[in-house]
């Protein structure tokens, strides 16, 4: 049985008969960029989030740099970010002129530790901006406290969020400004690229629309210096019809988690499953990748790659030791669970198309492969 890391065969067929109706209308429009589906896409997310404002963008990372701008971050500011996520968390803020000051992440949530923040705080620090990876946030409740005393910008790297919840809050708006990522493997994704921007603060909001579209105003002129990062109206008609059935996805997704669990469950002895930290505030988690921490985790995933079973490291390298990093001086050792997690930490295929059987068959090969390991492990 071939197993796949993500797949949406099923998804895809059953969502194309929802556009269907919309397409006429979508042909007639003046313009397939930035126009009425997108407006749609964005009023749908504010209604579905609670944002005030939803400012559709090309893609995730752009949504963050362009956050970071409308905060005026830039050269001279410090922004402190987890060592330990995707590339895009770190570029983001090397791309604006500012300097990243890397915190280890938090055991078991692998986001930011607030218990590590306040002691890299600095006259230079302007912002911090957490990550809520996987299946639940970061203590937004600490963090928030945290900015607030020091008076800092609180930017939610919120790009796996989407339906995770603080305290009834939606990810993203909790703190200053927050982003979305559709990528097509998120659990609400498009057929390619597509971001949005989540705020309370109309002036954030003016501005970020400003700088995602060429730093134009609405009547065309441009008041600042900004990117093209407009959202394509077919992936805006697409990420509507694919809302219908957000909630049910992600029910889905949870009970294939539950059934990993199980069928994990005796390979405890080597395998560590997802948990979800106690906090104190209530939340709702939302479960975008099924992470397992192993040992001899490349070798796990040859052994499944060779049977035909998709997989994804999270993360090989840490941020703070990516070459592009070096001049930060950071050495190897530095921030130890992160470090230790990207040699351990291993995603088995969850996606709302995923059946039992798969499940059955991904979590059967682990158990051969670490039986096969016997007293050698």
């Amino acid at each position: 049985m071939t197993v796949p890391f993500f797949a949406m065969n099923q998804s895809f067929s059953s969502t194309l008969p929802l556009i269907e109706e919309s397409l006429d209308a979508f042909v007639d429009q003046a313009s397939w960029v930035n126009d009425k589906q997108v407006r749609l896409l964005e009023q749908a997310i504010e209604a579905y989030t609670g944002a005030p404002f939803a400012i559709a963008t090309g893609n995730a990372t752009d949504s963050l740099i362009i956050s970071l701008l409308a905060l005026g971050i830039g050269p001279d500011d410090e922004v402190i970010v987890p060592c330990y996520s995707f590339f895009a968390s770190l570029s983001c803020v090397l791309h604006v002129g500012a300097t990243p000051v890397f915190v280890d992440i938090e055991p078991g949530s692998y986001g930011l530790d607030c218990a590590h923040v306040e002691a890299c705080i600095t006259p230079r620090t302007k912002a911090i901006m957490p990550v809520h990876l996987f299946r639940q946030m970061v203590d937004m409740q600490a963090l928030k406290a945290i900015a607030q005393r020091h008076r800092l910008l609180l930017i939610e790297d919120s790009a796996e969020g989407i339906g995770m919840r603080w305290d009834g809050e939606h990810a993203g708006l909790i703190g200053d400004i927050g982003v979305l990522s559709f990528f097509p493997t998120k659990t609400l994704g498009a057929l390619g690229d597509a971001g949005m921007i989540l705020t309370r603060d109309p002036l954030l909001a003016s501005r970020a629309r400003q700088i995602m579209d060429n730093g134009r105003d609405a009547a065309g002129l441009a008041q600042r210096l900004g990117y093209n990062s407009r959202m394509d109206d077919l992936q805006a008609l697409w990420l509507r019809a694919r809302m219908l059935e957000l909630e049910p996805d992600i029910a889905r997704r949870a009970v294939h988690c539950a059934l990993y669990d199980k069928y994990l469950e005796p390979l405890t002895q080597w395998v560590q499953r997802p948990v979800t930290l106690v906090r104190n505030c209530p939340q709702r988690t939302v479960d975008y990748v099924y992470l397992i921490e192993v040992p001899l985790r490349d070798a796990l995933a040859a052994f499944l790659a060779a049977r035909h079973i998709g997989t994804e490291a999270y993360y090989p390298l840490p941020l703070h030791l990516q070459p592009v990093c070096e001049h930060l001086g950071f050495q190897a050792g530095d921030l130890p669970v992160a470090e230790r997690a990207s040699t351990r930490a291993l995603g088995l295929p969850l996606y709302p198309d995923l059946t039992p059987a798969a499940i059955g068959r991904v979590c059967e090969a682990i158990g051969e492969f670490y039986a096969a390991q016997g007293a050698d492990l």
